[in-house]
């Protein structure tokens, strides 16, 4: 017989008002919503629960099926990423989000009477996604729990009504380690902080459950942990338990069962909703989590501090049994956002985008609990639309529904299918599955012989390609890698050859790296990047930079790299963030010039006894990639013959004169002497370097060995008329020459204002205004490097 739970005051309510509209039940962590519920909406048809988490998937369903003492499977299952464990016959399946999407993609959840979404305060896209579509979809009843949430306004979303019960909790103190009352959770010597804080306090506590960003830190823990505690575990009455997404199913039995020995259990925000851990009366808190992020149009994993409705719930864990107390290692007062913003917020919306089309629903034409950010939309959009994913009326394309059940980011699913052959198919497939698991699949050798051998083992230096390679089976004793991690990117690659009908892993085509990274850029030429000429740790790509990360194997000695993932942390301002590479494929700047990457420059011109050459140069994201002299030719021939007669290499003496007689032109019409009546031309400004490529085109000039069939006297600009333009010069000159002092003069017409600026001469007095022309009316100044002074 199971036990009473807050929650079951709760079920005659819940059924009478299920039948009638959607529901919002508002319950704390340990009251029993996530176990409770979905049995009793069983009673009206079959039940599909999604949790935001795989560890809760399986951890709850195991727990409903034993309280009705049956295996998982039969009436209570499953169903995550590679693990089914349902049948048709079963009425309550418990699902990850992404596999709710899918099969609502598929048959539209046809099956299922009741859709149960649990810890939607936690604002997964994929769980906002859901909600919305099945709301517009109008064919479920809808059931929405949370422990945190505005129940109210979500009632109101689903046109719904609010149902509520409390956990059961006890007194929990709170104590602050930190220097000042303000300080932000901080990273730095992590381990050192949670083994002091627990040393100093383990006798008086139950189990102890520590929150940490990650596996690293878990890692890290772990092993400072057990040297602290050796005694301990050698005689059996401490047990040290990670508790992640990964870990063994021995691990998680061990974390979430009751136990003769006190446990210190190592988890991620995993142990923060949805799983309630026995025993734990002592929270070690150390206010990080790693969350994603949009940098540079690209979603990214960063570390974050908790928001003030994190740390609660956090906190809560600790009172479920009995008093408890929760160890802050941060400051009382530190600025901690209220609520976590929902992923749709600070998240790319290429996947959304793309799910919501395969389901028929353009995501544009939602609603959503919280308005979609407009410009997340469009950018989202014109990905897809440049993947050819999905139509102009957001809906997806064949390509797009290709794409979407591939368990992997959409950028690496059109990668997959935008390979030309098998080969390279096969080794995007690989990469993407390496990169689609949940943690870094081996580490850096730190010592020198290691490294030696790892260069030995993979020559090219290349991330993509090292990773391929372990991924194929090649296994060097002397690299550090994950098992696990690694067993699963071959389930994810495995699963992923299955549907595209590619041969198995243990007989992959061997990697023809050229041809598959020339692919790779052609598909998406933003991953490719080029150093910076000075900062060489840097390399852009034109809109963005990343800095080689410290785990990527990136040679000194190469210039460009395709870069296949990145992740950001934060810099030391509020908006910056300090962008890593962390999977690089280095390239020759040639595959760049082979794929046309970048935009032809044209630099100086020179005459040799070949003739006339111009410099080429092959510039991307600001750097040159390639430099040729080739003769000029097409229309940029004709800009480079411009620039060639305005410094004198063509037709001495013809620039200086036209861009004299231009000049005096436009200072004419600036001045107000035009005359319709004499002038033969309209009141227009003219351009110099228009102007010749004009009467260049008009000539049919189309070498520079064509200019011998012309003098100056070819290129004639009739602007001032003739009989007017020596007194205007003498008026208005363009240049003054004294004896001993060459002047370029320039009319500041607007302030009535002439500056003489010095051209030559060695005169070291300033000039005096009766060796001017009269300029009367007008201020007169003169010029000099950077002094400018009055002249009298």
């Amino acid at each position: 017989m199971s036990i009473s739970l807050p929650i079951d005051s709760l079920k005659a309510d819940f059924l009478e008002r299920l039948s009638l509209s959607h529901l919002v039940v508002s319950a704390e962590t340990g009251s029993g919503k996530s176990t409770r519920l979905p049995v009793w909406a069983a009673e009206r048809g079959r039940v599909l629960v999604v949790e935001p988490r795989r560890v809760a998937c399986r951890s709850l369903a195991e727990f409903v099926a034993s309280e009705r003492r049956e295996d998982v499977g039969q009436t209570v299952g499953y169903a995550i990423r590679f693990e089914n464990m349902f049948s048709d016959d079963t009425q309550v399946v418990f699902v990850t989000p992404g596999v709710a999407l899918r099969w609502l993609s598929e048959d539209g959840l046809a099956s299922f009477a009741t859709v149960i979404i649990d810890e939607f305060h936690e604002r997964r896209w994929d769980t906002d996604l859901l909600l919305a579509m099945l709301r517009q979809k109008d064919s479920h009843r809808l059931v929405v729990t949370s422990a945190t949430l505005d129940s109210e306004r979500l009632a109101t979303y689903l046109q719904g009504e609010c149902l509520g019960a409390k956990g059961r909790t006890f007194n929990v103190a709170v104590e602050h380690i930190a220097s000042d009352s303000r300080n932000m959770p901080d990273i730095r010597h992590i381990e050192n902080k949670v083994r002091e804080a627990i040393v100093t306090r383990y006798e008086a506590h139950q189990d102890i459950l520590v929150f940490l960003p990650g596996r690293k830190e878990i890692a890290q823990c772990l092993s400072s942990l057990k040297q602290a505690f050796r005694d301990q575990i050698d005689l059996g009455t401490l047990d040290i338990i990670p508790l992640h997404a990964s870990v063994s199913d021995n691990e998680r039995h061990r974390a979430l069962t009751s136990s003769d020995k006190q446990r210190i259990i190592l988890a991620t925000n995993v142990a923060e909703t949805s799983l309630t851990i026995p025993g734990v009366t002592l929270i070690i808190d150390t206010g990080l989590e790693r969350r994603t992020h949009q940098r540079n149009g690209r979603t990214v994993l960063g570390l974050h501090a908790i928001s003030k409705a994190s740390a609660e719930q956090r906190k809560g864990r600790a009172g479920r049994v009995t008093d408890g107390t929760c160890v802050r290692l941060f400051g009382k007062a530190a600025p901690l956002e209220l609520i976590t913003p929902p992923e749709m917020h600070r998240e790319e919306l290429v996947e959304p985008m793309l799910a919501a089309a395969c389901c028929g629903y353009p995501l544009d034409k939602l609603s959503f609990v919280d308005a979609v950010p407009e410009k997340s939309l469009l950018l989202a959009r014109e990905k897809l639309l440049q993947m050819q994913a999905i139509d102009d009326g957001g809906l997806a394309t064949e390509h797009g529904q290709i794409l979407y059940p591939l368990p992997i980011d959409t950028l690496f699913a059109h990668l997959i299918t935008a390979m030309p052959d098998r080969s390279s198919r096969e080794s995007m497939v690989d990469l993407a599955a390496s990169l689609s698991v949940y943690q870094r699949i081996w580490q850096m050798p730190s010592g020198e012989e290691a490294r030696e051998k790892l260069a030995q083992w993979e020559p090219k230096h290349c991330d993509a390609m090292a990773l391929i390679k372990l991924l194929r089976g090649s296994e060097p004793e002397w690299l550090s890698f994950d098992k696990d991690v690694l067993a699963e990117a071959r389930m994810l690659s495995e699963q992923m050859r299955e549907a595209l009908e590619l041969p198995a892993l243990e007989v992959a085509t061997s990697v023809k790296r050229d041809a598959w990274l020339m692919a790779v850029m052609k598909a998406a030429p933003e991953l490719v990047f080029v150093r910076r000429q000075k900062r060489r740790q840097a390399l852009g790509n034109g809109y963005s930079e990343v800095n080689t990360g410290r785990d990527s194997r990136f040679p000194d000695n190469a210039e460009a790299a395709i870069v296949f993932d990145q992740f950001a942390l934060p810099g030391k301002g509020v908006k910056q963030n300090l962008v890593l590479a962390t999977c690089m494929a280095p390239i020759a700047l040639e595959l760049m010039n082979q794929q046309g990457m970048g935009e032809d420059v044209f630099g100086e011109t020179r005459v040799t006894d070949e003739g006339c050459l111009v410099e080429k140069q092959r510039v991307y994201a600001g750097r040159v990639i390639q430099t040729d002299w080739v003769a000029p030719e097409g229309a940029s021939a004709h800009d480079t013959f411009v620039e060639m007669i305005l410094d004198g290499s063509i037709l001495p003496g013809l620039g200086e004169k036209i861009s004299v007689d231009i000049h005096q032109w436009n200072l004419y019409l600036a001045l107000g002497k035009y005359q319709a009546d004499v002038c033969n031309r309209l009141p227009e400004p003219v351009a110099v370097q228009k102007w010749l490529g004009e009467q260049i085109a008009a000539l049919g000039v189309e070498s520079a060995d064509d200019f011998e069939l012309f003098t100056c006297d070819d290129f004639v600009f009739d602007g001032i008329p003739e009989w007017e333009r020596a007194d205007f010069d003498q008026a208005y000159p363009y240049q003054v020459i004294l004896t001993d002092l060459t002047m370029r003069i320039e009319y500041h017409i607007g302030r009535k204002l002439v500056l003489a600026v010095h051209e030559s001469g060695n005169r070291k007095a300033d000039p005096k205004r009766w060796e001017l022309p009269n300029w009367q009316g007008w201020k007169v100044q003169y010029r000099k490097a950077s002094r400018t002074v009055d002249v009298r």
